[in-house]
């Protein structure tokens, strides 16, 4: 399946619109990413536990994204926008919303 975040795919026709199609993930993140999180903080650099969090829920909101796509006949979904949040009472979870048009492609 081809995903992308353009309104067209190069080389490719559209042949039928599906419609919209979402997915959500929401992951947490613990106590002990959260303390190695304040150190890279306090002397700066890269806080590599909390990008993996992003990279694991990015990818399983890709892969449902695709399934729903999938479910609905489409073999492609164009147009998708990525949102990122933080959420809960303090903002220790981290969701991932994406949206697209699911779309049939010759």
């Amino acid at each position: 399946m081809i995903l992308t975040t353009t309104p067209t795919i190069q080389g490719h026709n559209i042949e039928t619109y599906y419609g919209i199609v979402t997915s959500e993930v929401i992951i947490g993140a613990n106590v002990l990413k959260d303390f190695m999180a304040s150190i890279h903080d306090f002397f700066g650099g890269r806080a590599g536990s909390y990008e993996n969090v992003l990279v694991e829920a990015k990818e399983s909101a890709l892969k449902e994204l695709q399934e729903r796509a999938a479910a609905m006949g489409a073999n492609a979904v164009v147009g998708i926008d990525l949102d990122f949040e933080t959420v809960g009472q303090t903002s220790s979870m981290l969701m991932v919303s994406i949206s697209g048009t699911a779309v049939k492609i010759s």
